[in-house]
């Protein structure tokens, strides 16, 4: 297991300081709920520890959100003196590429969207509860192929 924090960082370097492909809080917490969700389908296994909630506006992984958040909706600079190669192996980088590749794509908007249609998030939310890993790893694992 990785830490949120660090793939946080990778996404955030991923991103770029204009708003179309920067990453503001909200993208943020997406990109790290598919790459939680796709990683639990894939590997049978949470990519990370930390919990992921049903928020207002989709699913938010608390630790990060309050990391970034005094950002409010702005975008987020990428880190400095941050090097993912000496943390990651090859394959995790491929993995996290690809779903910075699929969802990164989309505004944080977008994604809020596509998360609301999605039962992890749609069934947890009226209690603003944790989302269980197993639940992601079941609906995560209906996407897959």
């Amino acid at each position: 297991m990785v830490n949120v924090h660090e793939v946080a960082k990778y996404f955030l370097l991923k991103g770029t300081d204009d708003d179309e492909n920067g990453i503001c809080n909200m993208k943020l917490q997406k990109l790290l709920y598919y790459a939680q969700g796709f990683y639990l389908a894939l590997f049978e296994r949470p990519l990370f520890d930390s919990p992921i909630e049903a928020w207002r506006h989709g699913p938010v992984c608390p630790e990060v959100y309050h990391q970034y958040k005094n950002h409010g909706g702005n975008l987020i600079s990428a880190p400095k003196d941050f090097e993912p190669t000496s943390l990651f192996s090859q394959s995790l980088l491929a993995f996290l590429d690809e779903v910075y590749e699929v969802f990164g794509q989309f505004s944080a908007w977008k994604l809020r969207n596509m998360t609301h249609d999605e039962p992890p998030w749609a069934s947890n939310e009226v209690n603003a509860g944790e989302i269980s890993v197993a639940e992601m790893a079941n609906y995560f694992k209906t996407r897959v192929n």
